[in-house]
């Protein structure tokens, strides 16, 4: 049994987590899915559920390699929960590519939303944008992430 707070596993998760988002989404990623996770139909589907799936064993590995060489105790349950939520948003974020100037009514569900909350100009007039708000969007979601891996009693 492990003696460490849950404060203390959320950091560690969180930094565990971030850096190997890094890793997977770049490193780990292969090009010929990183030009197609965008595109419609199945073929963009699936290159984004490849780069998903690698990008989500990179970060499940460090976590793993964390847990056991920091002694964290981690309940495995929490951790697949937590692996879970990065992996779907990331997914919702990555169909997104290539489409973050779009305005209209066929545009990603998450596209349409930053829209709707207000950055249409910056979106549509600044390249960086969207690149910007995906790596917002999967950091938030990765603390949420480190949150529920991170909750409840250790092991």
């Amino acid at each position: 049994m492990s003696n460490t707070t849950a404060g203390t596993r959320f950091a560690a998760a969180y930094a565990v987590l971030t850096a190997a988002h890094e890793v997977g989404d770049y490193w780990a990623q292969r090009d010929k899915d990183a030009i197609a996770k965008g595109k419609p139909g199945h073929e963009g589907r699936a290159a984004c559920a490849r780069h998903v799936a690698s990008y989500t064993a990179v970060q499940a590995l460090a976590l793993a390699a964390a847990d056991k060489s920091l002694a964290l105790g981690l309940n495995w349950r929490r951790a697949t929960a937590g692996l879970a939520i990065s992996a779907l948003t990331h997914y919702a974020a990555d169909r997104c590519a290539g489409h973050w100037a779009e305005t209209g009514p066929d545009a990603p569900a998450l596209v349409r939303a930053a829209h709707r909350t207000g950055h249409t100009g910056w979106l549509t007039r600044a390249p960086e944008a969207g690149p910007l708000m995906d790596q917002s969007w999967h950091k938030g979601w990765i603390a949420f992430a480190a949150a529920i891996t991170a909750g409840g009693r250790s092991r």
